[in-house]
């Protein structure tokens, strides 16, 4: 095993064991400071060994691979191998766990098209009134007002749905 240890890792190692340690933290087997300590030595974790240090003391599942031995390869034309049904086989399951993501979340519409009428109103009543240099400048300071407020109401509603609120 200490040839398996001395293995550097990846972000996507580093992913599964910080994964599993939120659920040992659901599951109530680590507290909030034990939690936060090993998050952040995963993150800097460069070797297999140092990802076990972390897991050592929790049951399975721990993000680590379960046996020493590696995966075996996949053949293609069979089951579960890289060939066509298989690539298709994945990609419905991403459109499924896209779906079930998106499921939870409000659909809102596209808004550029909502302000159209808006800014063409105000862009005509100044090329009328003060000249179409003027109109055009306040229609861009309106639109970059609107683009603002859009982004930081869309920055709000994705921190509130990291946090669950």
């Amino acid at each position: 095993m200490a040839r398996q240890d001395e293995i550097r890792v990846g972000d996507a190692e580093r992913d599964a064991v910080m994964l599993a340690l939120h659920d040992h933290f659901a599951a109530g087997r680590l507290d909030r400071g034990e939690l936060d300590e090993r998050l952040d030595t995963a993150l800097t974790a460069k070797t297999h060994g140092d990802l076990r240090a972390l897991v050592r003391d929790l049951p399975p599942p721990t993000g680590l691979p379960e046996s020493a031995t590696p995966p075996p390869i996949a053949v293609p034309w069979e089951p579960g191998g890289w060939g066509p049904m298989a690539h298709a086989s994945h990609m419905n399951h991403m459109r499924h766990r896209h779906m079930r993501h998106m499921a939870g979340r409000r659909h809102h519409p596209r808004g550029p098209l909502k302000a159209f009428p808006l800014l063409l109103a105000v862009f005509l009543v100044l090329a009328f009134t003060a000249g179409p240099g003027a109109g055009f400048l306040v229609v861009l300071q309106v639109a970059l007002a609107i683009w603002v407020i859009r982004a930081v109401l869309l920055a709000f509603e994705v921190r509130r749905s990291r946090h669950g609120a």
